[in-house]
Order: structure tokens, then C-alpha cells, then sequence
């Protein structure tokens, strides 16, 4: 299933996305992409729905962020070799962990804000992993159990807030927009396998991005192991599991985004994200 959520900011009706590639209404069988929603037991009974006579949702529909009510947004950095060696970093032995505050998530093709006083926005796209049955001390072997599905996200980053100011790298990552989810939800039966995922961005039509996450240095079951042994896992926690080379920071000189850009970006079998550059 290709799981989402339509309409106007802080008021997204549930959906999915049909064979026809039409947005049905959830809203009369559920409250939300959320919790209970997106574990085991909830994603069956979605699953055996007859979707053909629920409402569809107006073409027009603004795409909101895949999830509803986010509990962790949690990140893990330089999960990329060739990326590690961009940003001028030593591969991690173990997963770098950070986090983004849930204000900074947004709609698919929300417009990025570029916070007062940034000078070094950035782009990052990622593989996005969204737990579906709870858990701690999770087993590796048995962790894709977890999962509820998988999505697109661009880990905008400021990077003179992220490096130059001191502290966690959470200040230069959590700023409103910088969190960008979806277009959907793609449930592991209908996703590619997480460890052969193409990734791709542009800006302004020109390539930066072009990766795969069969080059991760910890592939998403370790991860979510891992994570497992410092935190409860719940139904809707968002992972986003690092980004190939290409980022702006990389660039030699870097490159950084401006006011008016567009940047678009996606991930093969998961869908695409177009976002605008403003001024916050």
C-alpha cells in the first residue's frame, strides 16, 4: 500500500493511493497515518479494505506529511563511506545518532524556509523507515519486522547552525521545514528491498545526488537494532538513515542553497518531493 495524508497544514485527512494512482479518503475507516494505524494488525485491516468505493480526495489535494503524529525523529549521520569522506569525517564505527525536532516536519512539496541569519543550507536525501510494531532490544534478524513502511526525506541541514555554533549537530538539523516526509508511505510488501534503493537530487534540474543504499554503512536492520538498545521503538517513530555524496557541503567549492531555488528529489518505488527555497 502507497499510505499518505491530504489537506491543508495541521488539518491532513488519511489516504492511500490507489491502482489508478488516484487519492481515496480514509478518513471514515480511521483517524490518521498514526499509531496503532501502521502496526501489523492495523496495516492488515487496511489492506483488506475494498478502496473502489471510498471517496476520492480532489486532484488538487495538498500532500501532507506521510505520518501523523511523529513521537521520535531519528537521524543517523555520515551512514555513507563515500558521503563520510565529502564532509571530511572518518567512517563511523558505530551509527552516529542525532535527532530532528518534530516541528521541522512538513509536506512533501512544502517550501523550505531558510531560517534568519543562514547562510550554508544544504540538501540531504535520505531513506526514510517508519516503525510499525513497537519494541526494545530488538534483534537484528527479526528487526524488518518493525516496519511499517518506507518514505522519501530530505534532511535539510544549515550547516554553519549544525557545525559552527557549538554543541549537538540538533540546532543546524531540527529548524522548521527541515523535515520534509513522504509523498507516501510504502509498505514493505509493495517497496524495494531497503538494501538496493536508488536515491537521486537535483536543484535547479542539475544532478548532485545520485546513490544507492546498498553502499550504507549500517543497513537499516542494524539500525533499528541498534537504536533498539538506548530507546523504545513506537508505532510511528521516524528513522532517516543517512545520505549518499552530493551534498552541497561537498561540493568543491561548497554550494550552497539560495531564496527562489527548487530542489527535487526521490527515492526509485518510493515516489518524489519538489520543494521551493524562501525566506523564513
Amino acid at each position: 500500500m502507497k499510505l499518505l495524508r491530504f489537506g491543508a497544514p495541521g488539518l491532513e485527512k488519511p489516504g492511500l493511493l490507489d491502482d489508478d494512482g488516484r487519492i481515496r479518503d480514509l478518513s471514515g475507516i480511521v483517524s490518521d497515518i498514526a499509531g496503532d494505524v501502521l502496526t501489523p494488525e492495523g496495516l492488515t485491516k487496511l489492506r483488506a479494505l475494498d478502496v473502489s468505493g471510498l471517496p476520492l480526495a480532489p486532484p488538487s489535494a495538498r500532500l501532507g506529511p506521510c505520518v501523523g503524529r511523529v513521537g521520535k525523529f531519528v537521524c543517523i549521520g555520515l551512514n555513507y563511506s563515500d558521503h563520510a569522506a565529502e564532509s571530511g569525517m572518518e567512517v563511523p564505527s558505530e551509527p552516529v545518532v542525532f535527532n530532528k525536532w518534530t516541528s521541522a516536519i512538513c509536506g512533501p512539496n512544502d517550501d523550505i524556509e531558510m531560517p534568519r541569519g543562514a547562510a550554508k543550507l544544504d540538501w540531504e536525501v535520505e531513506l526514510g523507515v517508519v516503525i510499525g510494531k513497537p519494541g526494545r532490544y530488538i534483534d537484528a534478524a527479526a528487526a524488518l519486522d518493525h516496519v511499517a513502511g518506507y518514505c522519501v526525506i530530505n534532511d535539510v541541514s544549515e550547516r554553519a547552525f549544525q557545525l559552527e555554533c557549538g554543541g549537538s549537530w540538533d540546532k543546524g538539523k531540527g529548524c522548521d521545514t527541515f523535515g520534509p516526509l513522504g509523498p507516501w508511505l510504502v509498505t514493505p510488501d509493495e517497496a524495494p528491498s531497503p538494501d538496493a534503493m536508488r536515491l537521486w537530487l537535483d536543484v535547479d534540474g542539475r544532478r548532485y545526488q545520485d546513490g544507492s543504499t546498498a553502499t550504507m554503512v549500517f543497513d537499516v536492520a542494524t539500525l533499528i537494532a541498534y537504536l533498539s538498545r538506548f530507546m523504545s521503538l513506537q508505532s510511528g517513530d521516524v528513522i532517516s538513515t543517512g545520505t549518499p555524496p552530493g551534498v552541497g557541503l561537498g561540493q568543491k567549492p561548497p554550494l550552497y542553497l539560495q531564496v527562489g531555488q527548487t530542489v527535487t528529489l526521490g527515492i526509485d518505488g518510493l515516489g518524489a518531493q519538489r520543494q521551493r527555497v524562501v525566506a523564513a
